[in-house]
């Protein structure tokens, strides 16, 4: 009777699909190493931090602005294999080629654009000094393009994996997506800010950008290829939205920059962290959204059986996964000599934030796949944006609370 009620309780919190639990979660761990990399590319990445003034704002927003676009990309062509339109063709009338379209034209675009809302957001909250205009352009539209070619790039070889070995890509593709982006645009972050500052080169260089900007966007709204138009169409107001979200985080995060310079496992953390809430957040969205599109769940204000085996799915996979970020900050600062607060609180930090973060996750999942749905918007387009960002947010918020509840800084 015993294992009966185990057994019972196991298959509750795996949401009654053990294999689907088992995939989310190992996705979740290489997703967490990977950002570790990530998160000692920052720690290592102080200099610049404090050499070019306002580079940390770009951070939560540039590593977002790749996971939210080819994220939703992943979801988009999670819905089109179980629906039976995918096709691996490099045609730009495919649905993989207009995805792809329009994904690089969105990194161009928003790139440009999320630069210029920094600077924006630096003079009205008195965030000073910072970089100029052209700084940020540069920095921010350079260092996105380039991560946006290798993310695209993962992006279409997990696909073309999913489909060749069975997996389902709602499981694995945002978190896997999203550790891409932390590995990818930190250092194309860096390499970017090498053109800050140079005289002529810089300013040409964030001219010409805008210019190439609104050359992609004039095309991708004129153009014949009706998914590719679609996509941007509905993606710039969400992304946009979800933009302002990051740079908020960014401000906040900027605004501590000494808690952060103090304890630089902090860093270390951050990206696996923020990753991690938006990924649990993502994967659930995902699912959701193609449950909907299958007709497998209806919209309403309470969740229905399968969502909220999909819910009970998250907070199982929450604890451990961020314990696991918690020991392997901790482990990365040890080994490179980076300064933390102790074991024992860095993984207090990781979890109790993390469960806040998740709560949260959960919620914004949920209500806003259904609000994308009630407006008749596509939830794949839609959901994983505004959950990633919105925990972005989110995030750096739960982790200073929690750093400052805890006594850590």
């Amino acid at each position: 009777m015993r294992r009966g009620r185990l057994r019972r309780g196991l298959t509750r919190l795996t949401g009654g699909d053990p294999a689907a639990f088992g995939a989310v979660f190992s996705a979740l761990v290489l997703a967490g190493l990977a950002s570790l990399a990530a998160g000692l590319i920052l720690a290592s990445s102080t200099g610049a931090l404090e050499r070019l003034p306002g580079l940390l704002m770009l951070v939560p927003a540039a590593i977002a602005l790749r996971g939210n676009i080819f994220g939703a990309m992943g979801s988009r062509l999670g819905t089109a294999i179980h629906t039976g339109t995918f096709r691996l063709t490099p045609r730009l009338d495919s649905v993989v080629g207009q995805n792809a379209a329009a994904c690089l034209s969105l990194s161009l675009m928003l790139g440009v654009a999320l630069a210029g809302l920094a600077k924006a957001m630096a003079v009205v909250f008195n965030v000073s000094p910072t970089m100029s205009l052209a700084d940020f352009v540069a920095v921010g539209t350079v260092g996105g393009l380039l991560a946006s070619a290798a993310v695209l790039v993962i992006t279409l070889a997990l696909t073309s994996g999913a489909v060749r070995f069975g997996l389902d890509l709602d499981n694995v593709a945002v978190p896997l997506v999203s550790a891409t982006a932390d590995v990818v645009t930190l250092p194309a972050l860096v390499v970017g800010a090498e053109l800050a500052g140079v005289p002529v080169l810089t300013p040409a260089l964030a001219w010409s950008l805008a210019g190439l900007a609104a050359l992609a966007g004039l095309w991708a709204v004129r153009t014949r290829l009706e998914a590719l138009r679609r996509v941007v169409k509905e993606s710039v107001p969400v992304l946009t939205v979800a933009g302002l979200l990051d740079l908020g985080a960014g401000i906040t995060m900027e605004k501590r920059l000494g808690t952060f310079l103090a304890f630089p496992v902090l860093l270390v953390l951050l990206p696996g962290y923020l990753g991690t809430a938006g990924a649990l957040g993502g994967v659930l969205s995902s699912r959701l959204s193609t449950k909907l599109h299958l007709g497998l769940i209806r919209p309403g204000p309470v969740p229905a059986a399968p969502a909220r085996g999909d819910i009970a799915t998250t907070f199982a996979l929450s604890v451990p996964v961020f314990a696991m970020l918690g020991l392997m900050a901790a482990a990365g600062a040890a080994v490179t000599g980076r300064a933390s607060p102790g074991l024992a609180d860095l993984v207090g930090v990781a979890v109790i934030g993390g469960l806040m973060a998740t709560m949260v996750a959960v919620a914004v999942a949920y209500y806003g796949t259904l609000a994308a749905v009630r407006f008749g918007l596509d939830p794949d387009t839609h959901g994983v944006p505004m959950v990633m960002s919105s925990l972005d947010f989110v995030g750096v918020f739960t982790l200073i609370l929690t750093v400052v509840w805890l006594g850590v800084a």
